[in-house]
């Protein structure tokens, strides 16, 4: 009986719960990206419990050069990261173990690119998919069976320029991101204000045929991108801008609806909008607005157009919220400060969307990218 009762107390931590007849875990890992040019070493670990939003340390991989974006394989055994420096990008894979957040580097790559700035990966793992910011250029490297990445396979080399001959003399693709069917890929480029349509076939050598492409308002900078749960709805965050498109989505077809301002009105200072995230439930969108701005915005969605109602602003506490992420039970958002050097737990209301502040402040050096992902 002393056995049993030891075993139960050691696995405490990812026991899991009945919700709608599934098992769900209450107990996630928190991965955390970073820039090694300040306190950081490289790829952070540390568990995230989300009945009170509290983390503890599990690990940090060493010797990573700028690990500022990140992904994890659908099996939870791979971590994939950019490696942003400079003309000279990379691209580097590591193995997980979940249960205690251990991480072991297998090998690193090319980018083909200046600046890889943000990295994604199919369910089949079958390619990794890299935005190459500097270069304007997006790569796809193949994934061996270990886990391992092989030599791009295939580089899309944007061209064109935009209105601001500060941030977009040439192009720059910001980042890459699967439909929720995995029949597409799109893409956004901050320097030539498109957002781009490509066809994807995972099993080809070249996978990626561009389709089309969506213009967005000249100078405004478009960055990241989201799907609405229901994947009936594309959210588009544009940096320059600080605004959010919303798009109808059906087969990789774009239909703009709702186009709205993240910035007050009379606000004057520096901005650069950074990240957006919704609810798993669905109902609330949150966006992170940088610099002097420094906000968390949140705003409903109406649940039969997919438009968003403005809620509140949120200070983020700190410097510069370069991202964040919406634990997988929807209570609670943690917000990373690149510049303050710290990560800080907000909870979340359900009902109203609105933020709370939880007094957990975690300093992490330049933290730029969070991810969560199961403990088991």
């Amino acid at each position: 009986m002393k056995k049993l009762l030891l075993i139960i107390a050691l696995l405490s931590p990812i026991l899991t719960y009945a919700q709608k007849g599934k098992l769900v875990p209450t107990t996630y890992d928190l991965v955390i990206g970073t820039y090694t040019t300040g306190q950081s070493k490289g790829i952070l670990v540390y568990r995230f419990y989300t009945e009170t939003g509290k983390l503890a340390f599990l690990s940090e991989i060493d010797g990573v050069e700028n690990p500022s974006y990140l992904c994890v394989s659908k099996n939870n055994k791979f971590i994939y990261a950019v490696n942003e420096t400079g003309k000279n990008g990379g691209v580097s894979a590591f193995t997980f173990r979940a249960t205690d957040g251990k991480m072991g580097f297998i090998n690193k790559q090319t980018s083909a690119g200046a600046d890889p700035c943000y990295i994604s990966v199919d369910e089949d793992q079958k390619n990794v998919f890299v935005a190459n910011y500097t270069s304007g250029s997006l790569s796809v490297l193949p994934i061996n069976k270990d886990g391992s990445l092989k030599p791009p396979s295939q580089v899309i080399q944007d061209e064109g320029k935009g209105p601001d001959t500060s941030r977009q003399k040439g192009p720059h693709v910001h980042t890459a991101f699967l439909s929720p069917d995995e029949r597409y890929l799109l893409y956004t480029d901050l320097g030539t204000d498109k957002l781009n349509i490509c066809r994807y076939h995972a099993s080809k050598p070249e996978p990626l045929t561009k389709e089309s492409s969506v213009n967005i308002k000249p100078g405004n900078g478009p960055r990241h991108v989201t799907f609405s749960p229901n994947g009936k709805y594309l959210y588009l965050l544009q940096e320059m801008g600080s605004a959010l498109n919303v798009y109808n989505y059906s087969g990789g077809k774009l239909k703009e609806v709702q186009s709205v301002k993240m910035l007050p009105d009379g606000f004057k200072g520096t901005n650069g909008a950074a990240a957006l995230h919704i609810t798993p439930d669905g109902k609330f969108l949150y966006a992170t607005d940088r610099l002097d701005a420094s906000q968390l915005l949140v705003y409903a969605i109406d649940q039969e157009t997919g438009q968003l109602t403005f809620i509140e602003r949120h200070t983020t506490n700190g410097k510069n919220p370069r991202d964040f992420a919406i634990d997988p039970t929807g209570n609670f958002l943690v917000v990373a400060n690149q510049n303050s050097d710290n990560i800080l737990v907000f909870k979340i209301n359900k009902d109203t969307g609105t933020l709370s502040t939880t007094g957990i402040n975690l300093q992490v050096g330049n933290p730029v990218c969070l991810k969560f992902t199961s403990a088991e």
